[in-house]
């Protein structure tokens, strides 16, 4: 099962989310794509967004999602019957069906509301808007409580294994913990977990952090210590990371000091993609995780 955060509030996604009264449904479609099995002709379908007028900018996919549920009057429904069409593997859960926006604090006092004005900091700071990209985010919260939805609580209880994806820490992580029964059942399952810790930084959000401090602010949400790491440890190209210097992101420095004082497996591997994006690569990475999950049963 795949746990999907419902805090997106930008582009596309977040217009049909404001207009219509959905919940976002971008990051649902890309899980869904993600998990078919279907054909490339109809996955490339479900990511297909227009560029001319007067659909410019509207993807096919959150369009068809946004029908499907006015045609059979639910959100659950709709997702139900796209899983089916697409015939992925597994189910994707929406980690609440409430409405509800992500919320920060920074250390200055300030407060951000919405996922989009979180997420577009880096951005902000180039175009030279408010708040100031390098003040850190002190908390998030989210603006509403939100109940989190059974199903979700219910695969989270029943796991063999919990995997925290690598992520946006604060706009697509975090969130999910937020959420009213997230956590405690995180909390009270048996299941191991394990954390593949990001990459790059994120301008904005992880400014200067090394992979301990990752690691520290997924426990502090979510409410416990992974049981095991998954830590990319391997070259990169250096012209893919001449690409992101202008988003002032930088590789995750691993302390490997500060990660042995956790009471947690670590567990290093070269899992980086070697395409045009400095990314974890998804073969290498389900194939370092199978490893993985053979001794993690046993921690």
């Amino acid at each position: 099962s795949s746990i999907v955060t419902m805090m997106d509030s930008g582009g596309d996604s977040g217009e049909l989310r404001d207009a219509f009264g959905v919940l976002p449904p971008g990051d649902l479609r890309r899980c869904l794509v993600a998990l078919s099995e279907e054909s490339d002709l109809l996955r490339d379908l479900f990511s297909f967004r227009f560029e001319e007028p007067p659909l410019a900018g509207r993807n096919f996919g959150n369009l068809f999602i946004l029908a499907l549920t006015r045609a059979l009057g639910s959100e659950r429904d709709a997702i139900t019957a796209i899983g089916k069409i697409l015939k992925i593997r597994g189910r994707v859960l929406p980690v609440t069906w409430d409405h509800t926006q992500l919320v920060v604090e920074l250390e200055n006092g300030e407060h951000i509301h919405g996922e989009a004005n979180i997420d577009g900091r880096g951005v902000m700071d180039r175009l030279h808007l408010p708040h100031d990209p390098d003040v850190p985010i002190r908390r998030a919260y989210l603006d509403q409580p939100a109940q989190g939805n059974p199903e979700a609580i219910d695969a989270i209880l029943k796991a063999d294994v919990l995997i925290i994806a690598p992520g946006d820490v604060y706009t697509s992580t975090i969130p999910n913990f937020l959420v009213d029964g997230i956590s405690e059942a995180i909390q009270e399952t048996v299941a191991p977990m394990v954390q593949i810790v990001n990459m790059m930084t994120k301008h904005g959000e992880t400014d200067g952090w090394s992979a301990s401090r990752h690691v520290e602010a997924i426990a502090e949400y979510a409410g416990r210590l992974p049981t095991a790491l998954l830590i990319h440890k391997g070259s990169v190209p250096g012209t893919l990371l001449a690409s992101y210097r202008s988003e002032k992101a930088q590789p995750v420095v691993i302390d490997e000091a500060a990660l042995s004082e956790f009471d947690t497996l670590v567990r290093y591997a070269d899992i980086a993609s070697t395409d045009s994006l400095v990314r974890h690569d998804p073969s290498r990475t389900a194939s370092a995780l199978m490893d993985l999950f053979e001794d993690v049963v046993s921690v």
